[in-house]
């Protein structure tokens, strides 16, 4: 990949921290939590900075060592007792207010397109809307939380519509990259994710967003069931 200028790997670098410390906030095992991400994401930069996803023509593809740890990851936090109680136990306002981070994304995005490093597909101009999450998260959080209140139809829409949104430019990023499995942009593939330090966008900053959503979304439809279960008879 051509160089970059310098200020668009620093701001992305940024936001991964920022994006850790917030998500670090909704969890009260914060240390533990701080500490495994900093390893996972030092062992991305490593392969990231040795070029070992920069080989795309493998079958399996090598990027699946970005997918697949999180997924499998999620999966467990969401099916096991102990992933339950640990996603239960997140602080579902620092987790609406996490999503800020997905503005300083899209800037990067941006300007990532404009130096011929992704698609313009994966930016707002195209086919990603996720600009909407993160603008919209502080509203959210303050028409979400007001008082004691929670206003839990309007979190829920809200956690379900940004969570389909960061699918789709998911798939839309995953289709670009010049794989065997490539359906997108061939013309300006998505080649900037195969490079440290934007590889940490599939396997730490994604993973994050969606995790968020999820876990929200779980304690949301917990909380009405419990609420309707507990309700009197008529």
């Amino acid at each position: 990949m051509e160089q970059l200028p310098l200020y668009i790997p620093v701001m992305f670098g940024l936001t991964v921290l920022l994006a850790g410390w917030l998500f670090g906030r909704a969890t009260p095992a914060r240390k533990p939590f701080l500490a495994l991400l900093a390893v996972w994401i030092a062992f991305q930069a490593g392969l990231g900075l040795t070029g070992f996803y920069t080989v795309t023509n493998t079958v399996p593809p090598r990027l699946l060592l970005l997918l697949l740890p999180p997924i499998i990851t999620i999966v467990a936090l969401m099916s096991t007792a102990w992933g339950k109680t640990f996603i239960d136990r997140l602080d579902i306002r620092a987790l609406t207010l996490f999503h800020v981070v997905r503005i300083p994304v899209e800037i990067v995005l941006l300007w990532l397109f404009m130096q011929k490093t992704i698609p313009e597909l994966m930016t707002f101009e195209g086919r990603n809307f996720d600009i909407f999450s993160g603008l919209s998260a502080p509203l959210v959080y303050w028409f979400g939380f007001i008082g004691n209140r929670v206003n839990k139809p309007l979190l829920l829409i809200w956690n379900l519509v940004c969570l389909a949104l960061v699918v789709n430019i998911v798939v839309n990023a995953l289709l670009s990259v010049p794989t065997p499995f490539q359906q997108f942009a061939f013309d300006q593939p998505n080649i900037a994710i195969i490079y440290f330090p934007f590889n940490l966008l599939p396997s730490c900053l994604v993973p994050l967003v969606i995790l968020a959503h999820l876990a929200a979304i779980r304690q949301l439809l917990r909380k009405e069931t419990a609420s309707t279960t507990q309700s009197p008879l008529p």
